[in-house]
C-alpha cells in the first residue's frame, strides 16, 4: 500500500509541475497573443516562380475558412485568379502555420510556342491570403481579414520555352516540322498616334478622356523610347474649340498625371484670360512653366502643336490661317515617359477642363519636324462652328428685339421695330419716323420662325412674363406639340419644326438639342443626316446636360450611328453623369425627381399594375394604416414620399404615416426611415436628439441601416471618427451598402484615428463592394479607379466602368421623371406627347425607352423603319428586355423561310436572340430555342450554363432539360406551352424505354389489343342489353293480354290448346338467351382482361415517366 500511495502521490506532484508550465507558457503567449482573427505571410517568394511555397500563420476566433490564391491583371481583366487552394480551420483561438505550393498556369510562365500557344501578358500578378468567417463559402473581398503582397513578373520576351509534357501527335507533329523555321513577324508598331479622331464635348469640369500607352512589343522602339525618357523628342498636335475661356484660373487641354498621382511632363494648360501655358518635370525633379500670352479666341478653331527637344519646348498657334510661334528652352532636360501613369484630355480628378470641343489630336512618340494634322472630321467640326456662329446671331437679334420692345411704348408690331413690307419704306420716305430696328433685314429674313414668335408674344416680352431665361423652355414646348401632323397620324418634320428647336438649343434649352440629335440620326420623320445628329450631341454634352451627355456615352459605348466604338470617350461623358447622378440622388425627394419604374407599354400587366389616389388598392391600404397596421403605414408613406406605383408625391402626409408607424416602435426599418427625416429636417422640423434615439431603438433591434445613420451621425455631428468607424464596419459586414461607402471614404482620407494612413486599395475594394449593390457614389469612385489603372495591380478596364456607370445612371431621378410623365401622357390618352418624351428618354440609351418607343411606332403606324430601328436599339443593350429579343428573333425566323439563299445565316440570328432571351429568364425564348433544336439546329455554347447541357447531350436531353427549366420558372399551377411539351417528350422518353423491354412492348401490344377489344365489345353488349329490354316488354305484354280476357277458364283452354305451340317457342327463346347470356359473360370478361392490360401500361408508363 505505501509503494501504490507513494506512485501515487509522484504522479500527482509531476502533473502540478507539468499544469504550472502549461499555465505559465499559456500565459506568456497571453501577453504576446495575436488579434482573436488574424492571418499574415511567414514566408513568400519575391517572384513569379512555378512550385514556390507560402508559408502563412493564423488564428480564427471561430469555424474559419482560409485562402491562399494568386491573382494576376492584364490590359483587359482585373483580379483573374489563375490559382487558389481552401481549407477549413476548426479548432478556434489556436495559433497555426499552413504550407501552400504555388502552381501557376503555363500561360504566364512561358513564351508562345508551338506546345504553349495561349500566352497572357500579365500587367501585376499578386499572392494573396484571407479569412472568411464561418464554413460557408467566401471571396477575398467578402473576407474579414485579408493581406497580399505583388510579385514580380518576367518580361514575356525573357520567359523560357515549354518542353513538352508528352509525346505529340502525329499531326501535331507534323504541323510542328512545318512551322518550327517560321520566322514570326511582329505587328507594325507606329510612334505616330491618333489619340482622338472624332470630336470630344468637354464641359469645363473635372470630366475628361484618359489615354495610357504602353512600352512598344518591338525591342530596338522600346529600347529608343527608354533612351528618349532624359533625351525627349516628343509631338502633340491638338484642336481646339474654345467656347469660353478658363472660369478658374487653370484649366487643363492636356496633362500628364504620373502613377503616384503627381502631375509629370508635359502639361498644357488654359488660362483665365486665354493665355497658354506648358509645365514640365525636369531630370531634376523640379517642376518648370512657361506662359505664353497668346490671348487664344473664343469659336474658332485652334491648332496647338507642341514640339518637345530635350529641354527645348516651341508651340504653334494657328487659327484662319496664321501661325504665332513661341519657344522656351528649360534649365535642364526635360524628363519624359508616357508609361508612367495616363494622359487626360480635358478635365480630370485634380483639374477642370476647357468649356469647348476638341478635334483630331496626333501624338508623335518620337517627335516630327512636320505635323500632320489636318482638321478632322471637317463637315462636323466647320459645321459645328457655323451652328455656333448662328446662335451668336440669333441671341443678338433676340436681345435687340427684347430691347426694342421694352423701351418703346408704341404698341403696333409695325412700329416697334419691324420694317419688311414695301409699303413701309415708301412711308419712310416721307420723313415719319416709324422703324427703330438695330438688325438687318436679311436677319430678320433668316430667322423668320424667331420673328413670327417674338411678334406674336409681344406682350409677353414687355411685361417680363417671357425673358431670354424662360424662351428656350417656351420654343421647346411650342416645337414639340407639332412633331406630328394636324391628324396627327404620322411625324411631319418641318422646316418651322427644326427652326423652333435650334433657336430653343441657342438659348439654353437642350432637350431641344438631344431631340434634334435624335431626329437626324434616326430618320424619325426625315431623312438620316448624322452630320447634324452628332452636331446637336455634341453641343448638347458641351452644356453639360445629363441626358445629351447620356446620349454621347451610349453612342461612343456600342459604336453606332457614326460615332466610333471608343469606351475611353463613353467614359468622359458618363463620369459626368454619372456625377450629376449622385448630386441628384440626394434630391430625390423632389418634385422633379422620381424614382425609375420599368412599366413596359407592350405587357398590359404591367399597366394594370398601376395604382392612383382613387385606386381600391391605394384606399385600402390607406383604411389599414388609419386602424394602425405598421407595414401600411410604411408603405403609405414610401409610395407618398418617393412617388411609386403611379401615385404623386406628398411630403407631408408622407411624413405623418413615417411618424405614426415609426412610433409604434415595432418596425425598425420604420423607426429608422422617420429618424432620417428628422436628422435632415425633411418636411419635418430637424431634431438631432429625438432622430438619435430612434435610430439606437432601430439598430438596437437589428435595423443595418440604423448601424450606418449612427456612423453618419458621430461623424458629421459629433466628430467622433473612431466610434463613426465602428458603426460603418458593422454595417458594412452585414451588407449595407451605404457603409461600405461610407468606410471608403475614411480609407480614401486617413481619417480613420486607428489607420491614419491613407489607403486607396482598401478604398477602391470597398467602393467595388458597394457598387455591386447599386450605390451611385460608389460607383463613380470605383469606376474613376478601373478607367485611369491607377492603383497598384490593377489594369485599365474603361469597358467595366462605363457598364458601372451607365446602370446608375439610368436611376437618375430626372429620367425618371421623365418617365413617368410620358407614362401619364400615354395613360392619358395623348399618345403623341408620351412618343416625344420617350425618344427623348431612348437617346440616353435607357432599354425601356426604347422598347416603348418601338412599341408607340407600331401602334401609330409610323413605319417599318421606326419601329424596328429601336428595337435593334433596345437589344444593343447590357441587359435588354426578353420581349424585343423575340420580336428581333422572331423578324430574322420567318425571314429565313423567304430568303432561302440565306436562311441558315438568318435561323443562326434568331437562335441568337432566342438564347439571349433564355438567358433573362423567358419561358417563351426556351421554347423557342426547343423547337429550333428539335429541327435539328445546335444551340450557341452561351445557354449550355443555363440549362446544364454538354456538347455530348443528344438532342432529345437538350430538349428535355430545357423544358424542365422553363417549367421552372413558369407558373406551377397553369397549362403552358413548356409544360404540355415536357409532358409530350417525357412520354416518348417512357414509352421508347418501354419498347426496348420485351414484356413491357408485348403489354404494350397487348394493350392496343385490349383497346380494340373494348371498342368491339362495348357497343355489343349495349345492343345485347337493348334487345333483352325489347324482349322482356314482349312477353309482358303477351301475358298481361291472356289474363285479361275471359277469365280463367278462358286460359285454362286456349293453354291447352296451344300448350305445344308455347312449348317449342320456349325451347327456342331459353336456347336464344343461353347464348346472349354466354356473349354478354365472355365480353364482360375481354373488358375486365382489357382493363386490367390497360392499367397495368398505365402504372408502367407512369412508373417510367417518374
Amino acid at each position: 500500500m505505501k509503494v501504490i500511495h507513494t506512485i501515487f502521490l509522484g504522479y500527482v506532484f509531476t502533473a502540478a509541475i507539468l499544469m504550472g508550465l502549461t499555465i505559465s507558457t499559456s500565459s506568456s503567449q497571453s501577453d504576446e497573443s495575436p488579434p482573436d482573427n488574424f492571418i499574415e505571410f511567414d514566408s513568400v517568394p519575391d517572384k513569379v516562380v512555378d512550385g514556390s511555397v507560402v508559408r502563412v500563420r493564423y488564428q480564427c476566433s471561430r469555424q474559419c475558412q482560409l485562402a491562399v490564391e494568386v491573382v494576376m491583371s492584364t490590359l483587359r481583366k482585373t483580379d483573374l485568379v489563375v490559382f487558389r487552394r481552401k481549407w477549413i480551420s476548426s479548432a478556434p483561438r489556436v495559433y497555426r502555420f499552413h504550407q501552400v505550393q504555388l502552381r501557376f498556369p503555363s500561360s504566364i510562365l512561358y513564351q508562345y510556342s508551338f506546345f504553349n500557344r495561349h500566352v497572357l501578358e500579365a500587367e501585376s500578378v499578386t499572392v494573396r491570403a484571407w479569412v472568411h468567417d464561418g464554413s460557408e463559402p467566401g471571396t477575398y473581398h467578402s473576407s474579414i481579414v485579408r493581406i497580399h503582397k505583388v510579385l514580380q513578373i518576367m518580361p514575356l520576351s525573357e520567359r523560357p520555352t515549354r518542353p513538352p509534357a508528352e509525346c505529340p501527335s502525329w499531326s501535331d507533329q507534323l504541323m510542328w516540322q512545318m512551322t518550327r523555321n517560321r520566322i514570326h513577324q511582329c505587328l507594325h508598331e507606329s510612334d505616330v498616334i491618333d489619340m482622338l479622331k472624332f470630336p470630344l464635348a468637354s464641359t469645363g469640369e473635372h470630366f475628361g478622356m484618359v489615354r495610357r500607352f504602353q512600352p512598344f512589343i518591338d525591342r530596338a522602339l522600346e529600347r529608343a523610347r527608354l533612351h528618349a525618357v532624359t533625351q525627349p523628342s516628343v509631338t502633340i498636335s491638338v484642336w481646339i474649340y474654345l467656347l469660353k475661356w478658363c472660369h478658374k484660373k487653370l484649366c487643363g487641354i492636356v496633362h500628364h498625371v504620373g502613377q503616384k498621382n503627381v502631375y509629370d511632363s508635359v502639361l498644357m494648360l488654359l488660362t483665365d484670360t486665354g493665355d497658354i501655358i506648358i509645365q514640365a518635370r525636369l531630370t531634376t525633379g523640379e517642376d518648370e512653366a512657361f506662359r505664353t500670352s497668346v490671348k487664344l479666341p473664343l469659336w474658332k478653331w485652334i491648332r496647338l502643336d507642341c514640339y518637345i527637344q530635350d529641354s527645348k519646348v516651341v508651340l504653334d498657334t494657328t487659327w484662319d490661317d496664321e501661325t504665332l510661334i513661341y519657344q522656351y528652352k528649360f534649365r535642364d532636360s526635360i524628363h519624359y515617359d508616357d508609361t508612367d501613369g495616363y494622359l487626360v484630355i480635358g478635365g480630370s480628378k485634380y483639374m477642370p477642363g476647357i468649356r469647348g470641343y476638341f478635334g483630331a489630336i496626333k501624338y508623335y512618340r518620337f517627335g516630327t519636324k512636320q505635323v500632320k494634322n489636318p482638321l478632322y472630321p471637317k463637315s462636323i467640326l466647320q459645321d459645328l462652328d457655323k451652328t455656333h456662329q448662328e446662335c451668336q446671331e440669333i441671341k443678338a437679334f433676340t436681345a435687340a428685339f427684347m430691347k426694342g420692345v421694352t423701351e418703346s411704348h408704341l404698341t403696333s408690331p409695325i412700329k416697334t421695330g419691324f420694317c419688311t413690307p414695301h409699303f413701309i419704306r415708301l412711308w419712310s420716305e416721307f420723313g415719319e419716323k416709324i422703324c427703330r430696328q438695330t438688325w438687318t433685314l436679311e436677319t430678320q429674313l433668316k430667322y423668320s420662325t424667331l420673328s413670327h414668335y417674338l411678334i406674336t408674344n409681344e406682350e409677353k416680352l414687355r411685361t417680363g412674363s417671357l425673358g431670354m431665361k424662360k424662351l428656350g423652355s417656351a420654343l421647346f414646348e411650342q416645337a414639340a406639340g407639332t412633331v406630328f401632323t394636324a391628324d396627327q397620324a404620322q411625324i411631319k418634320i418641318t422646316s418651322k419644326l427644326t427652326s423652333l428647336l435650334q433657336v430653343s438649343s441657342c438659348f439654353g434649352n437642350h432637350k431641344a438639342s438631344l431631340l434634334l440629335a435624335m431626329i437626324h440620326l434616326s430618320g424619325l420623320g426625315d431623312s438620316v443626316n448624322q452630320t447634324l445628329g452628332h452636331i446637336y450631341s455634341l453641343i448638347g454634352a458641351s452644356a453639360d446636360n445629363r441626358f445629351a451627355l447620356m446620349h454621347a456615352g451610349y453612342k461612343h459605348a456600342q459604336g453606332i450611328d457614326g460615332f466610333p466604338k471608343d469606351m475611353d470617350m463613353a467614359y468622359s461623358y458618363y463620369s459626368n453623369a454619372g456625377a450629376q447622378s449622385n448630386i441628384d440622388s440626394f434630391k430625390m425627394h423632389g418634385n422633379k425627381q422620381y424614382t425609375l419604374e420599368y412599366f413596359y407599354l407592350s405587357n398590359r400587366e404591367d399597366i394594370n399594375s398601376l395604382k392612383h389616389e382613387t385606386n381600391d388598392f391605394f384606399q385600402y391600404m390607406k383604411l389599414k394604416a388609419v386602424q394602425g397596421d405598421t407595414e401600411s403605414q410604411k408603405r403609405l408613406g414610401d409610395m407618398l414620399y418617393w412617388g411609386q406605383h403611379g401615385i404623386s408625391k406628398d411630403i407631408s402626409s408622407a411624413v405623418k404615416w413615417f411618424e405614426r408607424s415609426a412610433m409604434q416602435m415595432k418596425d425598425p426599418s420604420a423607426m429608422y426611415d422617420y429618424s432620417i427625416l428628422l436628422m435632415k429636417g425633411r418636411g419635418v422640423k430637424r431634431n438631432y436628439t429625438q432622430a438619435f434615439q430612434l435610430m439606437e431603438k432601430a439598430a438596437a433591434m437589428g435595423s443595418i441601416s440604423a448601424l450606418n445613420g449612427l456612423g453618419w451621425y458621430h461623424g458629421t455631428v459629433l466628430n467622433d471618427h473612431k466610434t463613426a468607424v465602428k458603426y460603418f464596419e458593422q454595417a458594412a459586414l452585414n451588407g449595407s451598402d451605404d457603409g461600405m461607402f461610407n468606410l471608403g471614404i475614411y480609407h480614401l482620407s486617413g481619417k480613420n484615428p486607428d489607420n491614419p494612413r491613407r489607403n486607396e486599395i482598401a478604398a477602391f475594394q470597398q467602393f467595388l463592394r458597394a457598387s455591386r449593390l447599386g450605390h451611385v457614389g460608389a460607383t463613380v469612385e470605383a469606376a474613376w479607379y478601373l478607367s485611369t489603372g491607377s492603383l497598384e495591380g490593377m489594369s485599365q478596364d474603361a469597358e467595366r466602368a462605363v457598364m458601372m456607370l451607365k446602370k446608375v445612371c439610368e436611376q437618375n431621378g430626372h429620367l425618371g421623371f421623365m418617365i413617368r410623365e410620358a407614362l401619364q401622357a400615354y395613360l392619358q390618352g395623348s399618345w403623341q406627347e408620351a412618343f416625344v418624351k420617350y425618344v427623348l428618354a431612348a437617346g440616353t440609351g435607357l432599354g425601356l425607352a426604347q422598347s416603348n418607343v418601338a412599341y408607340l411606332c407600331e401602334e401609330l403606324n409610323l413605319g417599318y423603319d421606326c419601329h424596328w430601328r429601336y428595337h435593334n436599339y433596345s437589344i444593343l443593350n447590357y441587359h435588354p428586355h426578353s420581349s424585343a429579343l423575340l420580336k428581333i428573333g422572331d423578324y430574322y425566323y420567318y425571314s429565313s423561310s423567304a430568303q432561302k439563299e440565306d436562311s441558315l445565316s438568318l435561323v443562326g440570328r434568331a437562335i441568337s436572340m432566342y438564347s439571349r432571351a433564355a438567358l433573362t429568364g423567358s419561358p417563351q425564348g426556351m421554347y423557342n430555342l426547343v423547337i429550333l433544336a428539335q429541327q435539328g439546329h445546335i444551340l450557341p455554347l452561351s445557354v449550355h450554363g443555363l440549362f446544364n447541357v454538354t456538347h455530348q447531350d443528344e438532342q432529345k436531353i437538350v430538349v428535355e432539360k430545357i423544358l424542365k427549366r422553363c417549367v421552372e420558372i413558369e407558373d406551377e399551377d397553369a397549362v403552358t406551352p413548356c409544360s404540355l411539351a415536357l409532358l409530350g417528350v417525357q412520354m416518348g422518353k417512357a414509352l421508347r424505354k418501354m419498347s426496348q423491354n420485351g414484356a413491357q412492348l408485348l403489354l404494350a401490344y397487348a394493350s392496343l389489343l385490349s383497346v380494340f377489344v373494348v371498342i368491339v365489345t362495348v357497343p355489343l353488349q349495349m345492343c345485347l342489353g337493348q334487345m333483352n329490354s325489347s324482349r322482356h316488354a314482349v312477353a309482358l305484354r303477351a301475358r298481361t293480354s291472356s289474363v285479361s280476357r275471359d277469365g280463367v277458364n278462358l286460359n285454362r283452354v286456349q293453354d291447352g290448346i296451344t300448350t305445344g305451340t308455347y312449348r317449342a317457342a320456349g325451347n327456342l327463346v331459353f336456347t336464344m338467351l343461353n347464348g346472349e347470356q354466354w356473349l354478354g359473360q365472355v365480353s364482360d370478361i375481354a373488358v375486365t382482361v382489357s382493363g386490367v392490360c390497360l392499367c397495368t401500361l398505365w402504372t408502367t408508363l407512369l412508373y417510367h415517366l417518374l
